[in-house]
């Protein structure tokens, strides 16, 4: 399985992964439903990108992220500032961004068997629909871990296309598409093989 984990000693990575999974999910509602404006949005961007090297992450770990997002803040926010306000243009990002941003922290000091392990239990009443919940519980887990990976495949094209002199444009979707479903296929290869799945 694919893992966003950087090892560490630091109080996120001590920290139970159920906790961090509820306190990510609690941020999240926060950032839902509480007015912040501009001033507030920046404080929590600030925060969220501090909890990075204060969790004893590397430095690099928190550019990585800001480098993923910045094609989501470009399109996003230049989307919204053109149909919207700028103020909302900039809050509505940042929120998003911000949520982004803790989720790496979460993925960085959690290892994905442990996020497995809650996800499995929290999804457990399930059960009683007929759903198992270990293979819901995977799903999420590689989706999550998909994120940065199609990013990095995203990237790879556009360095590609840039190296042959072409046009960015709707063409980069093909080899995108081949670079994500080969990777899948080796994820899903990898799956059964560990006998996790048939």
């Amino acid at each position: 399985m694919i893992s966003l984990y950087r090892p560490g000693t630091g109080v996120l990575h001590r920290m139970p992964a159920g906790v961090k999974l509820a306190a990510l999910a609690t941020c999240a509602l926060a950032l839902s439903l509480v007015p912040l404006g501009v001033a507030g949005t920046a404080a929590t961007l600030i925060a969220a990108s501090a909890l990075h090297p204060l969790s004893g992450l590397p430095l690099a770990t928190l550019l990585e992220a800001w480098w993923r997002l910045r094609w989501l803040v470009v399109v996003l926010g230049g989307a919204l500032w053109l149909f919207t306000s700028p103020a909302q243009a900039m809050t509505s990002t940042g929120r998003v961004v911000t949520l982004l941003l803790l989720a790496s922290v979460v993925t960085a000091t959690t290892r994905t068997g442990a996020i497995l392990d809650v996800l499995t239990r929290a999804l457990a009443p399930l059960r009683r629909l007929g759903v198992d919940p270990g293979p819901v519980a995977l799903t999420v887990s590689l989706t999550i871990a998909m994120v940065p990976v199609v990013a990095g495949f995203a990237d790879q094209v556009r360095d590609a296309q840039r190296a042959r002199g072409a046009r960015l444009g709707p063409r980069a979707a093909l080899p995108l598409l081949v670079l994500t479903m080969r990777h899948a296929d080796d994820v899903g290869d990898a799956i059964v093989a560990r006998g996790i799945a048939r």
